[in-house]
Order: structure tokens, then C-alpha cells, then sequence
């Protein structure tokens, strides 16, 4: 630690910075879900994305925090930081923290800051809890300036509010899309109009009955069998991992499958030599791909063709349509991940293999046949045009969230002095 820093910061512990107040629970005969009383805050579970919830209240007031009080957890997990949305009755599953001459914005972000210190309390006991006494002893290395503790609880504050905005954009974006395909996948485009048909309640002389329920006159409903060329999954090369380079040709596994894209973060590659020999497990452009075991069973996303080459693992059955194009690709993925495709692969699972989907369940999918491509097309389009929203605020708030988490270690610790963010400042225009 330089001189400047050392000047900037101070050793402390929490007791003599702020007011501890050590939760006690009611008895569980003064629960109740109808309000009566006040919200209690027990643990962990009553605290999402960082703020108390309502999930139960007690008509026996014990201990009792304020709203804008900070909240730690003190039994497992032990450390956790949220603050009190109202004022509640606190439980011996948290403690509340007054800040007592220092910000009290900043004393919750350094509180955050310092969450992985409680592992030590933790270390060597069957059920994580701390005592008051290791509370008020929880050391801190405090910015001595209150004023420059302000200034940085209101740039953190402000890529809170950023992140904040961007996950409303991302939730609202989500269920237009919702909404959207469950329009597309029941009405289609009507051509002439460029819009979405009349719905069959106003208009049921444009739709006919099909084992998908109404469809458009102009759709047909077949079988994944019929409509493919290929229904079947890849093999893993044998070598296990130690086949797996870090260059090469791209060596797909259900990791890599996600609802509607490809994630290329944790990818292998094998080598030419090997992958020659795997001309089944070889994926082509607009092959649909989706995972048919494990945790992720039921993930579908579309291989695009700017990424030219790939093989796929036994984890995943790659769907290739007879006449290939991106708005099938797009369209059938989009379409598999919904619950038109979902509902079809819980049926399959429960009368067969239920820690898996094999390819006759597969090819006897029931699946829109739109015989039109502008139609097709079009519809593709749509849904294009709502993933890639989506896709712009996620990388938006992916980058925000990477931005907040460097400022708060560099000027918590110190190791920076305040500056203006402007970054945090810009909104999306998005």
C-alpha cells in the first residue's frame, strides 16, 4: 500500500461504524401469510436481488429494522447483503446495520465487497452461524473521507440503476417475445397485410384442425420424420478429454446448447485427423440442434453458417430439415424451445426414457409444415428482430455488470480514487 492509499484508508471493525441489531424470531403460532402484524425477514430466502421480500409476517413484534437498514445473514449462508425494503421484524437468521458516521450507501457496498470473508467464521462447523460478537468484530479497511465515500456510494448507486433499467428492458423484451411466438406459431403472417392473421375466435374460416390444434389453412402439420433428412445425435471421440485441443475443428457438447443460441465460451476443438472420422457427428449450417440428456434436456439452438464447421457429441441430435435455410433453422429452434416443442418432449419422456429423448421420439414430433418461404421468411424475421433486442441489453448489462464489479474493487480497496464514470452515466439507447 502506497502513501496516498495508506492516507485514504483507515482499519476498523463494524461495531464501531455502525449499530448491530441482532435478529430473534417470533414464535412460528404468530406466522401468517395475511399481513397481519409485520413482513418477517429469517434468512436468506426472504432476501431477493438484494432486497427483503414479503413471504410471511408475525403478529409477535421481537426485533424490528427500518426500512433502508442494511441486512447481513448470520447463519448460513453467512454474510449475505440485502437491504430492508420496509420496515420488519428481523428473525436470528440475520442481524440489521445502522450505519453510525459513515455513509451508509457505502458501508452496503463495502459490506458486499467483503462477503467471502465470512468463509473464514465458517470454516471447521457443521452449521454456519456467528455470533454478535464476531459481527461487531468483523474487520474493514474504510475510506477515511465521508465525502469521497458519497461520491463513490453514488457512482455504484448509479450502475445499480443502469443494471436496474436493463433488466426491465431485458423482462419486458422477454414477454413481448412470449407473446409473440405464441402468436407466430398460431396465426402465422397473413401476406397481403404483412400482419399476423385474424386469431381463430374472429376468423375460423382461415384455420383448419391439425394434431397441433389450429393452424393456418395454408400450413400443413407432419412429422419431424418427414420433414428431415436427418434426425441423430454425434459421438464423443474416444481419448475422453485428453482428444480436446485448443484449436482445431469446433467440437460441440450440450454446454455449448443454449435456449436459442450457441455458447462458445466452453468449447473444444479436435483435430482434423479425428474429426474426418466422424462424418456423422458433422454439423452443417442451419442444422438445428438440441440436447437430449441431462439437466439440459429440451435446450435448442440453430448452427449459423458464418461458423462453417463443427461436430456434436452423443448429448446432442442434430435435425436437419430437407430444404435447409436460416428461417427454418430459425423458426424450428425457436419453435422446439416453446412450449408447442416442450410439451411434446415431457409427453415422450413420460412414457419412455425419462433421463432422455431418443430419435423416434423425435422424428414423431408433430411440427408446422408453412409451405409459403415469404411467409416463413417473414416470421423468421419477426423473431430475429426480438433476439436481437435481447441480445443487445444482455450484452449491455453483461458489460455494465463487469463494470461495476472493477469499480467496486478499485475504489473500495482504495487502489483508485473517485473519478467520474461517465461510462455509468451513458444510458442505452438501445
Amino acid at each position: 500500500m502506497n502513501l496516498a492509499m495508506s492516507e485514504a484508508i483507515v482499519k476498523d471493525i463494524l461495531g464501531n461504524v455502525s449499530f448491530i441489531n441482532m435478529g430473534q424470531s417470533p414464535d412460528s403460532i404468530y406466522y401468517n401469510e395475511e399481513g397481519n402484524g409485520l413482513p418477517l425477514i429469517q434468512g436468506n430466502a426472504d432476501i431477493k436481488d438484494r432486497k427483503s421480500i414479503k413471504r410471511f409476517y408475525t403478529s409477535q413484534i421481537t426485533k424490528v429494522c427500518n426500512e433502508g437498514d442494511i441486512l447481513l445473514t448470520v447463519r448460513a449462508p453467512v454474510g449475505y447483503i440485502g437491504v430492508a425494503t420496509y420496515e420488519s421484524c428481523v428473525g436470528r437468521g440475520v442481524c440489521s446495520i445502522k450505519a453510525n458516521g459513515i455513509d451508509s450507501k457505502y458501508l452496503f457496498y463495502l459490506l458486499i465487497q467483503n462477503e467471502d470473508n465470512w468463509k473464514t467464521f465458517e470454516a471447521g462447523t457443521t452449521f454456519s452461524a456467528v455470533t454478535s460478537k464476531e459481527v461487531y468484530n468483523f474487520p474493514l479497511l474504510l475510506i477515511k473521507s465521508k465525502t469521497e465515500q458519497q461520491r463513490i456510494a453514488k457512482i455504484l448507486s448509479t450502475a445499480d440503476a443502469v443494471i436496474e433499467k436493463t433488466q426491465a428492458a431485458i423482462a419486458k423484451y422477454k414477454a413481448i417475445k412470449q407473446g409473440m411466438l405464441q402468436d407466430l406459431f398460431t396465426r402465422g403472417i397473413d401476406l397481403q397485410t404483412g400482419k399476423l392473421r385474424p386469431c381463430y375466435e374472429d376468423a375460423p374460416e382461415l384455420y383448419k384442425e391439425s394434431k397441433l390444434g389450429w393452424i393456418p389453412r395454408e400450413w400443413d402439420c407432419d412429422t419431424l420424420e418427414n420433414l428431415t433428412d436427418k434426425v441423430g445425435s454425434g459421438v464423443t471421440p474416444t481419448g475422453g478429454s485428453e482428444v480436446y485441443k485448443t484449436q482445431g475443428i469446433l467440437f460441440l457438447r450440450s454446454q455449448n446448447i443454449l435456449y436459442g443460441k450457441l455458447s462458445l465460451n466452453d468449447v473444444a476443438f479436435i483435430p482434423n485427423e479425428i474429426d474426418e472420422t466422424m462424418e456423422n457427428s458433422r454439423v452443417r449450417p442451419f442444422d438445428v440442434l438440441l440436447n437430449i440428456t441431462g439437466a439440459s434436456i429440451g435446450r435448442s439452438a440453430y448452427f449459423p453458417e458464418e461458423l462453417v464447421n463443427a461436430n456434436v457429441n452423443q448429448h446432442v441430435c442434430i435435425i436437419r430439415f430437407k430444404k435447409p435455410s436460416k428461417s427454418i433453422a430459425v423458426f424450428a429452434s425457436e419453435y422446439l424451445n416453446t412450449d408447442f416443442g416442450q410439451r411434446q418432449m415431457y409427453k415422450a419422456m413420460a412414457v419412455g426414457n425419462r433421463e432422455g429423448l431418443n430419435y423416434q421420439q423425435i422424428k414423431a414430433f408433430n411440427f408446422p409444415d408453412i409451405k409459403n418461404q415469404e411467409e416463413l421468411e417473414k416470421i423468421a424475421s419477426i423473431i430475429e428482430s426480438i433476439n436481437n433486442k435481447l441480445q443487445i441489453e444482455q450484452t449491455y448489462l453483461q458489460k455494465i455488470q463487469s463494470l461495476k464489479k472493477g469499480l467496486m474493487e478499485d475504489l473500495l480497496s482504495g487502489r483508485k480514487r473517485v473519478k467520474v464514470a461517465e461510462e455509468l452515466i451513458t444510458q442505452n439507447d438501445n
